[in-house]
């Protein structure tokens, strides 16, 4: 399957679709990329309809892959206008998917690998709550968020050594997130780099299936505050 403009997978015939995960590949990569992750997702939610698109934009930095944004040029004051033109087009795909499964956003599930890691918590900030779950591989904000998220909870999953996005990075984010308030987990693996590891990607199933969303704590309790730890209850 090389190659692919976009992958999806269906529930068993017979099934209903019942939630909605949306795979992000990374710069220059292409949907085969996350076939790993795909396949865990199914495993753990056989009423899932997942998809993987490829990036919108062709690679610039040639060969077969896509991209969401260049990155030729790229700094920290362009990075922020660039990620911003890019999230339009996403919107449009992820409502189009939501209305053809007839689904809600809080049965939409975001995923991404670097640059699409970027996308999938860019994309939440800018529309809050239009997935209820991120799941961010390897990635960054474009910007710090200067406010965090209501609606989604967001799962960080990063290697201790990676050469491309330092870790240095999310764990800054992780922090604004507690600043604000924000509902979000995060998972460092030792010794790990720039990868879609296995060791994360089974990390992430574990904190779909057992992270309690820190608004459905608060409601559940009557409350309009963090849990006394304040994280993510799981």
């Amino acid at each position: 399957m090389a190659n692919s403009p976009q992958i999806e997978f269906l529930p068993e015939p017979g099934m209903d679709v019942r939630q909605l995960f949306i795979l992000l590949h990374g710069v220059g990569g292409t949907p085969d990329s996350l076939l790993p992750l795909a396949e865990a997702v199914r495993a753990a939610f056989p009423t899932a309809a997942v998809l993987i698109p490829e990036g919108f934009e062709p690679f610039d930095g040639g060969g077969a892959g896509r991209q969401w944004f260049s990155v030729r040029g790229v700094t920290e004051e362009n990075r922020p206008a660039r990620v911003a033109a890019a999230l339009p087009a996403l919107a449009a795909y992820v409502q189009q998917a939501q209305q053809r499964f007839g689904l809600l956003q809080s049965d939409t599930a975001l995923a991404g690998f670097s640059q699409g890691a970027i996308m999938a918590l860019e994309l939440v900030q800018a529309h809050d709550g239009m997935a209820g779950r991120v799941m961010a591989f390897s990635g960054r904000y474009a910007e710090l968020p200067k406010t965090a998220p209501r609606y989604t909870t967001l799962h960080l999953l990063h290697g201790s050594a990676d050469p491309v996005m330092d870790v240095a990075l999310i764990q800054a984010a992780q922090t604004r997130l507690d600043e604000l308030h924000g509902d979000s987990t995060i998972d460092v693996a030792t010794g790990l780099g720039h990868e879609l590891h296995p060791a994360l990607i089974q990390r992430a199933i574990v904190r779909l299936q057992t992270c309690v969303p820190l608004r459905s704590w608060e409601a559940a309790l009557g409350l309009d505050q963090s849990p006394p730890d304040g994280t993510t209850v799981h």
